[in-house]
């Protein structure tokens, strides 16, 4: 892939770790990332995604990780630091939700949510970030560098609008968003900022990026909803949080840190 460059926004030989870097969001913030020089490893419990495989080596390295594990990815880290140096970035990409073909139970009323659903989502979206930026910022920080950015969501600041599942309840479903997701996105909010002050006189930036939903082929009545409710009247393409994410890893964004960027085509707008 052809390398584009600006000396702002340049990633050129920097080192990224990138958690979930198998994942929609993840792959597409590696493919991005390497277009811009820098060095990618996605951690990942999945197999590296489609299109980054002919990059390994020189590049581009995955590594199978399991982020609730500290010791698995302090082991990832200590190979990478032996081949590439500390990091300069680390983008906690890595998450999970409930999808639309769950249990019943899992996505029913708020009232009976199960509570190992709870520890499940909270454990790899919250503890899972929460020991990446422990172990991979630790590193960045002894070395008086670097940048971490957390992907939160937009259910994250606002509640989830669960008149866009209507359509479900209407059909004879009991569907509704789960509580467990909201509630860890919003949870990074808050470790974004007791991080950014506790690293800031060593030299490691931390924010938050706040994504808008992605369009993958979502049921017609959900995507009709959904864009009605942006002011932008769609859902965001994959690949349209990549600038967000250079900018916050790159010396463009040097004097912010404890901040939350919001892309969302204006659904938190009103």
């Amino acid at each position: 892939m052809g390398l584009r460059e600006d000396p702002l926004f340049s990633m050129r030989d920097r080192v990224v770790v990138v958690t979930g870097g198998s994942g929609r969001l993840g792959s597409s913030f590696c493919k991005s990332l390497l277009s811009r020089g820098a060095r990618v490893v996605a951690f990942d419990s999945a197999s590296p995604a489609k299109g980054l495989r002919s990059e390994e080596g020189a590049f581009f390295r995955f590594e199978r990780v399991d982020v609730t594990d500290g010791g698995s990815i302090a082991s990832a880290l200590a190979d990478i630091e032996r081949d590439w140096g500390v990091p300069h970035g680390l983008v906690n990409a890595a998450a999970i939700d409930a999808p639309p073909d769950a249990p019943t139970e899992e996505n029913g009323p708020f009232e009976t949510y199960p509570t190992d659903s709870w520890d499940k989502v909270m454990s790899v979206n919250v503890k899972g970030v929460m020991l990446s930026c422990q172990v991979v910022g630790a590193g960045m920080a002894k070395a008086g560098r670097g940048a971490i950015v957390n992907i939160a969501s937009i259910y994250g600041v606002v509640s989830p609008d669960q008149s866009l599942y209507d359509y479900r309840r209407k059909r004879g479903e009991s569907f509704y968003k789960p509580v467990a997701y909201s509630t860890s996105k919003s949870a990074l909010l808050n470790l974004t900022r007791y991080l950014a002050t506790y690293w800031a006189k060593n030299g490691v930036r931390v924010n938050t990026l706040t994504p808008g939903g992605v369009f993958a082929g979502q049921d017609r009545e959900f995507l009709d909803g959904y864009s009605a409710r942006v002011p932008l009247g769609r859902m965001a393409r994959e690949n349209e949080y990549d600038g967000a994410l250079v900018f916050l890893l790159s010396d463009a964004s040097s004097y912010m840190t404890g901040a939350n960027l919001v892309v969302d085509g204006g659904w938190t707008a009103w």
